[in-house]
């Protein structure tokens, strides 16, 4: 399966971190700095996911579709490293240097070394595991390119906690210049190098490897330029409560890595455990097994790529519901809670219901305007399934939102932990059982949605409990049941030209928005809604 954070989900995003809300009572300027700095974030997000989309749709054409379904098998493990180092480092950094007054330089400097050193030892640890990780996908040929991505991880150690700094003292355009400028780095390095290494050594999966990793370098000393790496505390700052101490500040960090381990490695199991099968059932009497089984992690692949937009484009929901969740439950206000809860999950799972209605009505069409016929025809039945069960990940993700702005941030995390551990033993038991290609693709979108379904289910529970409300039943039946049966009626669409695609895809947008008028779901006060935020951004 992708940050996310609103991790992105397709690639290791190194540095996307909310920013701190303004203490209570905070004047009008402290609180037009955060608006702006929220404005920032989102807008660097938003071009890190553009630039994303459009490296996922260059990198089979620089280095071939098994070029770059190898390249996905190494990236899924680094990608779930890289993301808890990531959004853990940063996290830890800006609450350190947000707390920690005139004295941030000293407490940048002291939780610096801590990230550096813990950095340290999980690239080290990534480095000795990379033959065991290539030998459990059956394709040591991906061995040296997990050895260098830890590579790519020490530098994100070393990052993360920079974009901290910037984040915790409010440096929010820095901060969105750095996304920014990475996101272009990295795309320039996995394309070009990955091409390049094709052309000369037959390698395209190694050059995107060390394309990636010198572009985490080059970002890494752009930033030290902006950062330094602050300031040594002196003999009397030995007791200053403000400077973190090495041990108290791990533990800290701890349970914030370890969700972001679960959520990352839910977004990763399935196409890791596909791999594994691929490998190991591709026919002995090919040409190139090998090659073979990459091709077909290739499509699989490009199929995560769609089927994640609607999570990715949720990030915004979650980012608005949160600090206001987080406001009502600490004021006690538990009729506001559940009034922001049922608006805020309504509106969550409108807007992924309407993305994902054109993802599973024209999944053919979608693959073939991207990615060309061949990963069209072998892909198109996977992402139709794949679609349904991401939706159902999005409107999980936002369930687990809401446990952490409640406070509840180990049932949300133990949720999470479920929901990977339904996702491997459905993958293991699907996949290992279907036949070498198509079938074993579908197998493994199968066992993702119903994972994330059953998850889905008992997350609504948990949050209903807490929050006393959560989706209310009539729209999740009204959009839940619109998009099954527009996945019905896609499998009568045939893939159309890239002209004709994008005419469908406002058709099929329409579509939905109009049952759901007809239906009653979207009325009057929808409308009245719209009209009000479209006003205040005008003004």
């Amino acid at each position: 399966m992708a940050d996310d954070q609103a991790t992105d989900a397709r690639d290791p995003e190194p540095a996307t971190a909310t920013g701190a809300s303004p203490a209570p009572g905070a004047g009008g300027d402290e609180a037009r700095k955060a608006g702006r700095g929220g404005a920032f974030v989102l807008a660097a997000k938003v071009f890190f996911q553009l630039v994303g989309f459009a490296q996922q749709a260059l990198l089979p054409k620089a280095i071939g579709l098994a070029g770059y379904g190898g390249f996905s098998r190494v990236f899924a493990p680094v990608s779930v490293v890289s993301n808890v180092i990531v959004f853990g480092f940063t996290q830890g950094v800006s609450r350190a240097v947000a707390g920690a007054g005139d004295k941030d330089r000293e407490a940048f400097r002291a939780a610096y070394r801590v990230n550096l050193a813990l950095g340290f030892a999980i690239a080290l640890a990534f480095l000795a595991l990379s033959p065991a990780l290539a030998w459990f996908q059956h394709a040591p040929h991906i061995t040296r390119s997990l050895m260098v991505m830890s590579g790519l991880l020490l530098a994100y150690s070393a990052y993360a906690p920079l974009i901290g700094y910037l984040n915790g003292k409010g440096q929010f355009g820095r901060q969105a210049s750095l996304d920014m400028i990475a996101a272009t780095l990295r795309t320039s390095g996995l394309v070009g190098l990955g091409y390049l290494f094709r052309k000369q050594w037959d390698d395209g999966v190694l050059g995107s490897a060390v394309g990636a990793v010198l572009a985490a370098g080059l970002i890494l000393l752009l930033a030290l330029s902006m950062t330094g790496t602050g300031a040594k505390p002196s003999a009397a700052d030995a007791d200053d409560p403000r400077i973190p101490r090495a041990l108290p500040y791990f533990i800290g960090l701890a349970p914030v890595m370890l969700a972001q381990l679960f959520t990352s490695g839910l977004m990763q199991a399935d196409i890791t455990v596909l791999g594994h099968f691929l490998s190991a059932a591709a026919p002995a009497d090919d040409a190139a097994p090998q090659k073979l089984a990459d091709e077909w992690v290739g499509v699989y692949r490009a199929c995560q790529l769609f089927a994640f937009l609607p999570y990715q484009l949720l990030f915004s929901v979650t980012q608005v519901l949160f600090p206001m969740l987080a406001k009502a439950s600490k004021e006690g206000d538990q009729a506001a809670v559940s009034r922001l809860v049922a608006r805020g999950s309504r509106l969550g799972v409108l807007v992924t219901g309407l993305f994902a209605s054109v993802v599973v009505s024209l999944p053919a069409s979608l693959l073939g305007f991207v990615y060309g016929p061949d990963v069209s025809a072998r892909g198109a039945a996977t992402l139709r399934v794949l679609g349904l069960g991401q939706a159902s990940f999005a409107i999980f993700g936002l369930a687990t939102t809401v446990l952490v702005s409640l406070g509840r941030e180990r049932r949300a995390m133990r949720l999470t932990a479920l929901a990977l551990g339904a996702n491997l033993l459905f993958g293991w038991g699907l996949v290992g059982r279907a036949s070498f290609g198509g079938p074993q693709l579908v197998a493994a979108a199968t066992a993702t949605t119903l994972s994330i379904v059953a998850a889905l289910i008992y997350a609504t529970h948990t949050v209903r409990r807490e929050a006393g409300a959560f989706v209310p039943a009539g729209t999740a039946a009204r959009v839940g049941g619109l998009l099954v049966a527009l996945a019905a009626a896609g499998q009568l669409v045939p893939r159309l030209s890239k002209p004709v695609t994008v005419l469908a895809c406002v058709g099929v947008v329409v579509t939905y928005l109009l049952v759901l008028v007809v239906s009653g779901e979207l009325g009057p006060d929808d409308l009245a809604v719209v009209k009000g935020v479209v006003a205040r951004r005008r003004k």
